[in-house]
């Protein structure tokens, strides 16, 4: 028997499971403090939030908290592991392509954007030294892809500690576990949206013990300006939603901050993700735009209920170690089924 509650925030789904339903309401303290100080941290719909401060600072140093240094220190750590294809300067392209304000007012309309090709300044533009950060005036942050994650994983880890019992916190697609497991581990449904039910038969239902797994798609967060439809994954390397040949990326790793950056990065790698997830050793599920899904790594093929091996690979470790032997081939499974 478990607890379970969820709630909107930031635009998707919070979701909070722990082992023991008495302890819910503790457990749920527990991650309002941390979504509160990130929200007030890395918030980019926020005027009064230190990323807004940061990016309208206009290349001045700008001081900020221990959690603002630690996320943004992740952010640069993802973007050298993933070779500059998450990266947290893409801010500037987000607002270009009409994400400039939360994904629901977003959908309601606006006008067509000029979108330009061009590369983003890049991770190495931005200054940390300790919690001082200086940008260069032009350039504005984006800590979506490591924010919500990381999040998720400090909500767990806080949660579990505070109330003694195993914790699952989803945000979205943005899942990390923490403490004792319930009997059989914790079932996650992986598919192309975190709402799916699994009663249209799509998508796939894995089981986790540790770590975090995330699932990142181009299907959920798009909107539609004039005959196109445009999404919040940018490639770095042109300044545009990424042009990707999968739909959705799901991986399991040590943190959800790890699996969210080899998801992420993995629709901006497009055909070459497979070889540079096996590569680390990532258990992964790229499904493609036909629907078709291949599982990676160790990631279970059957559509049923699989336990899922433990993740214990973070990217950036892996991939510090890819220089002192070379990553196997690509060994790229098809799963029967279609995701959603």
């Amino acid at each position: 028997m478990t607890g379970v509650l969820s709630f909107p925030i930031w635009g998707t789904t919070a979701r909070l499971v722990v082992t023991d339903p008495r302890r819910l309401d503790a457990a749920r303290a527990a991650l309002d403090v941390e979504l509160t100080a990130m929200g007030a941290a890395c918030d980019r719909f926020r005027d009064d939030s230190e990323l807004s401060r940061l990016n309208t600072a206009g290349g001045r140093p700008v001081e900020v908290s221990a959690l603002f240094a630690q996320t943004l220190r992740r952010a640069l750590e993802v973007a050298e592991a993933t070779d500059g294809a998450v990266d947290p300067t893409v801010g500037a392209a987000l607002v270009a392509a009409g994400y400039d304000r939360d994904i629901a007012e977003v959908r309601r309309g606006g006008p067509a954007p000029r979108l330009v090709r061009r590369r983003v300044a890049g991770w190495r533009t931005v200054g940390l030294d300790a919690q001082v950060v200086r940008l260069p005036r032009s350039v504005r942050l984006d800590l979506g892809a490591t924010a919500k994650a990381l999040a998720a994983d400090r909500a767990a880890a806080r949660a579990s500690a505070d109330t003694g019992c195993g914790v699952l916190v989803g945000l979205g697609g943005d899942i990390a576990v923490s403490g004792p497991p319930p009997e059989g581990g914790w079932r996650i449904r992986v598919s192309d949206d975190h709402r799916d039910d699994g009663s249209d038969g799509s998508g796939q239902d894995v089981v986790i013990t540790t770590g975090g797994l995330a699932t990142s798609s181009v299907t959920v967060r798009r909107w539609r300006r004039g005959d196109q439809w445009l999404h919040h994954i940018i490639d770095p390397a042109t300044g545009i939603p990424a042009a990707s040949c999968w739909r959705t990326a799901s991986v399991a790793a040590a943190t959800c901050v790890d699996a969210n950056a080899a998801a992420t990065a993995a629709l901006v790698k497009g055909w070459g993700a497979s070889t540079w997830l096996v590569g680390l050793g990532l258990p992964a599920r790229l499904t493609r735009l036909d629907g078709r899904a291949f599982a990676l790594a160790g990631w279970p093929e059957e559509a049923a209920v699989t336990v899922l091996g433990s993740p214990a690979k973070a990217v950036v470790a892996a991939a510090e170690g890819r220089g002192k032997a070379a990553g196997p081939p690509a060994d790229a499974r098809s799963v029967g089924g279609q995701a959603r």
